[in-house]
């Protein structure tokens, strides 16, 4: 049975519902946020590392400010027609190269000192967001797409580095700069040199953000585009048996060609914006340098500024506009970032359906009889749906087991969801051994049940590998118990790498009902108190399903099962058969006294013996 097509309801808005065009950014909220990141990263010696970076950027950039001003005062030193170099000179030169070198240097010092940090952030809030992702509902992560998954993450993680760079070590330390340099224009050369510096720089950086706020639609629509195309892939990818099987490489390729074809679009949209960005850029800074080398030669024909003065102000000018190119990459680049981040927000938005309660404590140990399961008035609507389950009453008493059936639709899948709590009641409430579901702890309760659904994801490793993974620390005797105790002893000594072998792509490598036994080992091995099989023999033949109906009777001893079973025949020695339609338990006892009453259960059984 698959839970493809199961809604539920109270839903949180998905990150697919999240409009990121909705999303709105404040600047110092998620520079904050961002601050709390890398408090939270555990790099180490952090907070060393983020002063030391901090003191090197400083250095850094008083030094590359202060290097013209020496190298000016050098020049001034010498006398017109001097043979000999003086004391005076030799030491202002030295000087200036000295703190050249600091300037230069200290930027690869501060990148040496800052990377574990940098990295540390990136990893954590990859971390945090695939941590966060795993515990959404069933619903998110049947609506959303793995490869757009995937890259919402990667990107959103990468963009949180860059931030911490850019904005800590070069949008900031580049406003000092431009301080100090012009400080330097007024206090050692000429204040209009600072009055021109300072009109160039304001038309600049309102230029840059006009033009940057405009490329923000072209830049949202190539990220989405990215994704679309992501998203096709990796689902193509995903489901490649299904293409091939309905002849549908040809549109497939075409979808996929259709959103890179947008992209392209949008891509060369925004590298056409981002070329036109760069030549007003240009074009208002060589303005602004020929503006500042008229001032320098009225200077010089005025008598006020000597050579040293002029060497001192071109040098400025250059060390100025430098950071000021940087500060239009650095402000295009972080609006980039937030657009790239804002997935991932809208991703951490969305809250987890199920969460420990504060009182949620651990299951009492078991009791060598199995769980008590109790449906207590369980009501449940989907969003999706006309119905849901109303006022389903029924208790699995410990050792025995309970079947399932019904008509499609009837609640199967539903009442499977609640009892595994990937699902919460809306009215009336589960049990497991005495205790409201959701007053135990989410870990305790997955350890204490095990499902082997109709349609068994494996992962793409070993056959040992996905067994285990119930129990990762079950000793390799316990693993192959598991296996045999599946019918798969014989098949896995056929294969020349035995447990070792790969199973490849959600475990494409293997047969369905091999895929489905390997499900049932892995069940096996976790030795839940409560065993639920949905459909778990579906796939398998004749021969092989009568030898896993015969081992699963003698693994249930010591052990609660809940069954849903479309094929009768599996489950008529099932101790409890409950029969739901449209919602409601209509009938419940054995197979005997269920074909007596002639009623719903009898009506399925005749239809199905009639059809065999």
């Amino acid at each position: 049975m698959s839970y493809a097509h199961a809604g539920h309801g109270r839903r949180e808005p998905s990150a697919g519902a999240v409009s990121p065009a909705a999303m709105k950014f404040s600047f110092w909220t998620s520079m904050a946020d961002l601050g709390r990141l890398v408090m939270r990263s555990s790099a180490p010696n952090l907070r060393t590392r983020l002063v030391s970076a901090l003191v090197l950027v400083i250095i850094g950039k008083v030094a590359g400010v202060w290097a013209p001003v020496v190298l000016g005062r050098a020049i001034n030193t010498l006398s017109p027609g001097g043979a000999i170099l003086g004391a005076g000179f030799v030491g202002l030169a030295l000087a200036f190269a000295a703190l050249r070198l600091v300037g230069a240097c200290a930027p690869y010092a501060r990148e040496a000192v800052f990377t574990p940090v940098s990295q540390a952030t990136l990893a954590r809030a990859a971390v945090e967001t695939f941590a966060h992702s795993l515990a959404l509902s069933l619903d998110f992560h049947q609506s959303k797409q793995s490869g757009s998954l995937a890259r919402t993450i990667d990107r959103g993680s990468r963009a949180t580095d860059f931030l911490i760079r850019s904005v800590v070590f070069n949008l900031g330390p580049t406003a000092v700069e431009l301080v100090l340099a012009m400080a330097v224009m007024v206090t050692q050369l000429d204040w209009r040199f600072a009055l021109t510096a300072a009109a160039t720089i304001v038309v600049y950086t309102l230029l840059t953000f006009r033009i940057t706020d405009w490329r923000l639609s072209h830049r949202r629509e190539l990220n989405e585009s990215d994704s679309r195309a992501a998203g096709l892939s990796v689902d193509a990818m995903l489901n490649f048996e299904t293409i091939k099987t309905f002849g549908a490489e040809g549109r497939t390729v075409g979808a996929y060609a259709g959103a890179m074809g947008a992209y392209a679009n949008a891509a060369a949209k925004a590298n056409t914006s981002l070329s036109l960005l760069n030549a007003a850029q240009a074009l208002i800074l060589n303005i602004g340098l020929a503006a500042m080398t008229v001032v320098a030669g009225l200077g010089v024909a005025g008598g006020t500024m000597r050579i040293g003065d002029i060497t001192t102000a071109v040098l400025l000018l250059t060390g100025i506009f430098a950071p000021l190119s940087m500060l239009g990459f650095n402000y295009r680049e972080i609006r980039q970032a937030f657009i790239d981040m804002e997935q991932m927000v809208a991703l951490a938005a969305v809250k987890p359906e199920i969460v420990d309660s504060a009182k949620a404590r651990d299951l009492p140990p078991a009791s060598e009889l199995g769980a008590e399961v109790v449906f207590e008035n369980v009501g449940y609507q989907h969003d999706a749906r006309s119905q849901g389950l109303r006022d389903v009453c029924f208790r699995i008493a410990p050792g025995t087991t309970t079947a399932l059936v019904g008509p499609s639709g009837a609640g199967k899948t539903t009442a499977v969801r609640l009892a595994l709590r990937l699902l919460d009641p809306q009215s009336g409430r589960v049990m497991l051994d005495g205790l409201d579901l959701k007053d135990i702890r989410r870990q305790s309760l997955r350890q204490a049940i095990a499902l082997v659904p109709q349609d068994v994801a494996l992962f793409n490793d070993t056959l040992y590998a996905n067994i285990s993974f119930a129990r990762p620390d079950a000793p390799q005797s316990e693993v192959r118990a598991a296996a045999e105790a599946a019918e798969l002893g014989q098949f896995i000594d056929s294969l020349p790498q035995g447990m070792a072998t790969l199973v490849g792509e959600r475990g494409l490598k293997l047969s369905g009902g091999e895929r489905q036994r390997v499900g049932i080992a892995r069940a096996l091995l976790a030795n839940p108190r409560l065993l639920v099989l949905d459909e778990a023999t579906s796939a398998l033949d004749g021969p092989t399903e009568a030898a896993i109906q015969a081992t699963l009777r003698k693994v249930k001893a010591g052990r609660t099962s809940l069954v849903v079973a479309h094929r009768l025949s599996t489950i008529v020695d099932a101790d409890q058969i409950v029969v739901l339609r449209r919602g409601k338990v209509v009938e419940a006892g054995r197979h005997s006294e269920l074909l007596d009453r002639a009623g719903e259960y009898a009506a399925l059984w005749r239809r199905q013996t009639r059809e065999t």
